[in-house]
């Protein structure tokens, strides 16, 4: 009897096995799991860029090259990352209709699960720029006053101090920055597109950039104000005065000198 009383079970050892095998089990997940998501992200990944080269190849290849080295109709796209071709795509300045000193702005003919598509492509040629997360490029909670400085600083030279654009050298231009979306205003600060310089996160971080495009929503906004009657396109006191000093002087010599024709006509007879 005692030895069989030796061999009984306690009444907590089935609670014991049942801990260790979901302990087991909870190891095995552990495991697996992330190496199984790991394998479906990049199986996914694989297919966006099989894809993208499909699109690549109808729509770019036969400018920036069969392997995007670049011809003498395209430059090298090894190396711009996703973002830029976010942004050129996304614009619809990509693929272009002619070569010119510069390529506009026009409605995109991809979706953007396609153009998503080609930017896994072309990231996957070389590194570069990455297609930025909302979280980046949202200006909600930004600096709008520190985005005007920073906007008057790196920008306005080009784009005017209100983001109305201007004319640059042989053709160029600056574009308006008026209905551009944030994503493409952060993208554009990222790659530097055509003219424009490049403000990585290393030289401008996120928050100066969200700055800024706080900055160009609200001065091109109703919640603008002019003060001075006609903005005229933005260009400030100084060339709004110099307006008004040319027209406006200039129509008080043409009405002085009617008035004096009228007057000497007047007297002869």
């Amino acid at each position: 009897m005692k030895k069989l009383s030796a061999r009984r079970r306690h009444p907590l050892a089935a609670v014991v096995v049942l801990l260790l095998a979901l302990a087991a089990t909870g190891g095995l997940y552990a495991a697996f799991a992330p190496a199984d998501t790991a394998q479906a992200d990049e199986t996914a990944q694989s297919l966006a860029i099989e894809e993208g080269k499909k699109l690549y190849t109808v729509g770019c290849a036969s400018c920036h090259g069969t392997g995007g080295q670049g011809t003498s109709d395209g430059p090298s796209l090894i190396g711009v990352g996703s973002a830029a071709v976010d942004f050129q795509v996304g614009t619809g300045r990509m693929p272009a209709q002619q070569p010119g000193a510069q390529v506009p702005k026009k409605p995109n003919i991809y979706s953007q699960a396609e153009i998503d598509q080609l930017a896994a492509y072309i990231a996957s040629l070389g590194p570069g720029p990455v297609t930025p997360t909302e979280k980046q490029y949202n200006p909600e909670g930004a600096n709008i006053a520190r985005g005007g400085d920073l906007f008057r600083t790196n920008c306005a030279q080009c784009h005017n101090f209100t983001g109305e654009g201007g004319a640059l050298t042989h053709g160029k231009y600056a574009p308006n920055l008026e209905g551009v979306s944030p994503k493409h205003v952060y993208e554009a600060m990222q790659t530097g597109p055509q003219n424009m310089p490049s403000f990585p996160d290393t030289t401008m971080p996120e928050q100066e950039k969200r700055d800024i495009i706080a900055y160009i929503q609200t001065v091109n906004s109703g919640e603008s104000e002019t003060p001075g009657g006609l903005s005229l396109g933005g260009l400030g006191p100084v060339s709004e005065g110099l307006f008004a000093w040319v027209f406006g002087l200039g129509a008080l010599i043409a009405t002085a000198i009617w008035v004096a024709a009228h007057t000497a006509k007047a007297k002869k007879s």
